[in-house]
C-alpha cells in the first residue's frame, strides 16, 4: 500500500512541470494507493490558489476537481483521519529541524496510522521526513 500526497493528485489532475513524470508512475503502479480526506481540503485549496493566480482558469478548475473525483472513485482511496493522527502530526512538526508544514505532518501521520510501507510525493522535505518515521518516500 502506497499513501499519495496531495502534490501527485495535484500534478494528476493539472498541468505541471512534473505531471508527465506523475502520469507515468501512476499508470505503471500496481499497489493500492490512498490518502487521507485531509488530500480533499488541500486539493481544493490548490486549485482555488491556481486561479487566484492565474495559472489555470475556472474552467479549468472544474475539470481538476472531476478528474479528482475519478480517481478518488476508482484509484485512490481517501481514508478518514483520526482525531490521534493530529497530535501525531503536531509532534512532528514541533521538531523545527524537520521543516515540516501542518499539512505535510498530517499527511505523514495519516500515513504511519494506515500503516503505509511507502510515500509517493512531490516535496523533498517531506520525502526526507518520511525515512524519519521509517515510511519510504517515492520522490518524483
Amino acid at each position: 500500500m502506497i499513501y499519495v500526497d496531495t502534490s501527485i493528485l495535484v500534478a494528476l489532475c493539472t498541468t505541471e512541470p512534473k505531471s508527465e513524470v506523475v502520469d507515468k508512475w501512476h499508470e505503471s503502479s500496481s499497489a493500492k494507493m490512498i490518502s487521507s480526506t485531509w488530500a480533499f481540503t488541500e486539493f481544493s485549496s490548490a486549485l482555488s490558489l491556481k486561479v487566484r493566480t492565474n495559472q489555470i482558469t475556472e474552467k479549468q478548475s472544474r475539470e481538476a476537481w472531476k478528474k479528482f473525483d475519478t480517481l478518488c472513485q476508482n484509484d485512490i482511496e481517501l481514508m478518514p483521519v483520526e482525531g490521534k493522527a493530529y497530535y501525531s502530526a503536531g509532534i512532528l512538526v514541533v521538531d523545527s529541524k524537520s521543516n515540516l508544514r501542518a499539512g505535510d505532518a498530517l499527511h505523514l501521520a495519516v500515513a504511519k496510522q494506515f500503516k503505509s510501507r511507502s510515500l509517493a510525493t512531490l516535496d523533498k522535505i517531506l520525502g526526507k521526513n518520511a525515512a524519519r518515521v521509517k515510511i519510504k518516500a517515492v520522490l518524483l
